[in-house]
């Protein structure tokens, strides 16, 4: 039998042309997405005033497996893609495991991340549309990075609101952003009226996701001709992101080759959702039985110790409510946790396969994240971003299980990124002021409280 080679690239002829809509094989769709003021199901008409048209089709279509990707958007992918399927011989020997590793990897790209994929399809309806400009929110920076890399390709003015601790704690992400032409804001600002009613209540915040989503939308409302974009978390980005998973698939298929295990990294849900989305499908169609782990931080664990409940998306309480595992709108994660995956809850797709026993979950703290990232590094020579390292972490964890019960088993997991604006978080680990931080479930406590109240949902 032939070798597997190190690295294997799809032909541009191999790319996937149509993006995979997981809902469509759901044995239950996932609750319905619910307005606010009505406390009805949202229709697309609902969703218009935030987002492009063609997206809230995308994001409340359950049932058009296939969708057809814009030529367009093919084109784009094209500089970057199709990325690598990696097989991580230098880390299998270093555990010494019969388990045979594999890795998607997707930095080849300036945001350093899988988050493009997503950012130029959602650039493309809004150009489609005829907008004037967008906005949106940031984490870690590399949703951002990839909208003001979609937008500056487009023409697109966008502003884009960037959780304050880690705006503090990587100023080269700003110069990326702007590099594209994009203005950035460290989030909760005095720019919009959430803004400034949560930093009056919380003078000395840190920030969180659910902060800058307030903020963006609210300035996506109040500007004539502007639409608000997610990153994470949403239907429609979970759909562009199939992408990762169809690649994948295609790679291990010509390798003759299926995963036991497909491991992700989980914070609101992009990459994990994208990279499972096929194998998934085989699972729900009962054409295979392979296990999927979420790996998330210790610090926001939002399938692992969040409700699954009705909950706002965002901590002003402008946006609908989605039933998701969540920690509360109000959580704010520790300003000590180093990376990305900072939001208070989960896909709703991912949500519902994990509550029906589809998906499993663990929870890491940062140290020992890091430790599996310098590892890798390593073995690999990738230098992995922090959410990535968390994949990693599971990923040697199982391997690690192989080498003890003697079972060669396939792992796939998701390398989204890399970790290049992150060495302030190397360098805390690496000269050990790095420390973990834990809730306590009285920490946890007000933001379970914090809960909306629906009438004969949710009382």
């Amino acid at each position: 039998m032939a070798k597997v080679p190190h690295r294997l690239y799809l032909t541009e002829e191999q790319m996937p042309k149509q993006w995979y809509n997981l809902r469509a094989d759901m044995k239950e769709q996932p609750d319905p997405i619910l307005n606010p003021a009505t406390f009805q199901p949202v229709t697309e008409e609902d969703l218009y005033p935030v987002f492009c048209e063609k997206l809230a089709h995308q994001e409340l279509d359950g049932e058009t497996r296939y969708i057809d990707i814009p030529e367009e958007i093919q084109d784009f992918y094209k500089m970057y893609r199709p990325s690598p399927l990696i097989r991580a011989y230098n880390l299998e020997k270093a555990l010494d495991t019969p388990a045979k590793i594999y890795y998607k990897f997707e930095g080849n790209n300036t945001s350093g991340s899988h988050k493009l994929n997503s950012a130029i399809a959602q650039a493309y309806y809004a150009k489609e549309q005829g907008l004037k400009g967008l906005t949106t929110e940031t984490g870690a920076g590399q949703w951002g990075t990839a909208l003001a890399e979609a937008c500056s390709y487009y023409h697109i003015p966008l502003t884009v609101y960037m959780v304050k601790c880690s705006y503090e704690q990587k100023p080269f992400r700003k110069s990326v952003i702007e590099t594209f032409d994009a203005s950035i804001i460290p989030s909760p600002s005095d720019t919009t009226n959430v803004g400034r009613a949560i930093l009056k209540e919380h003078p000395d915040t840190t920030g969180s996701l659910g902060c800058a989503i307030s903020e963006a939308v609210e300035k996506a409302v109040s500007t004539p001709g502007y639409k608000y974009v997610l990153g994470s978390v949403l239907n429609q980005v979970l759909l562009h992101q199939s992408i990762i998973g169809l690649e994948s698939k295609i790679a291990m298929e010509m390798l003759d080759e299926y995963p036991d295990v497909v491991i992700g990294c989980a914070g609101g849900g992009s990459n994990l959702g994208g990279l499972i989305a096929p194998f998934m499908q085989d699972k729900l169609l009962g054409r295979a039985n392979t296990r999927f782990i979420a790996v998330e931080p210790a610090s926001c664990p939002s399938l692992t110790r969040g409700r699954y409940a009705y909950d706002f998306c965002d901590t002003g309480r402008v946006t609908p409510m989605a039933r998701m595992y969540t920690l509360g709108c109000d959580f704010i994660p520790s300003a000590n946790h180093a990376g990305g995956l900072r939001y208070h809850g989960m896909s709703p797709i991912l949500s519902k396969l994990y509550h029906d026993g589809y998906m499993d979950a663990i929870s890491v703290e940062q140290t020992k994240v890091f430790e599996a990232a310098t590892f890798f590094a390593k073995q690999e020579t990738i230098l992995p971003a922090p959410e990535s390292a968390h994949a990693i972490y599971g990923a040697m964890e199982e391997a690690k299980k192989c080498k003890e019960t003697g079972e060669a088993k396939t792992i796939l997991f998701g390398l989204t990124g890399t970790g290049y604006f992150d060495m302030m978080a190397y360098s805390a680990y690496l000269n050990k002021s790095m420390n973990d931080y834990i809730p306590t479930d009285e920490e946890l406590e007000p933001g379970f409280a914090g809960l909306p109240k629906i009438p004969g949902i949710q009382e």
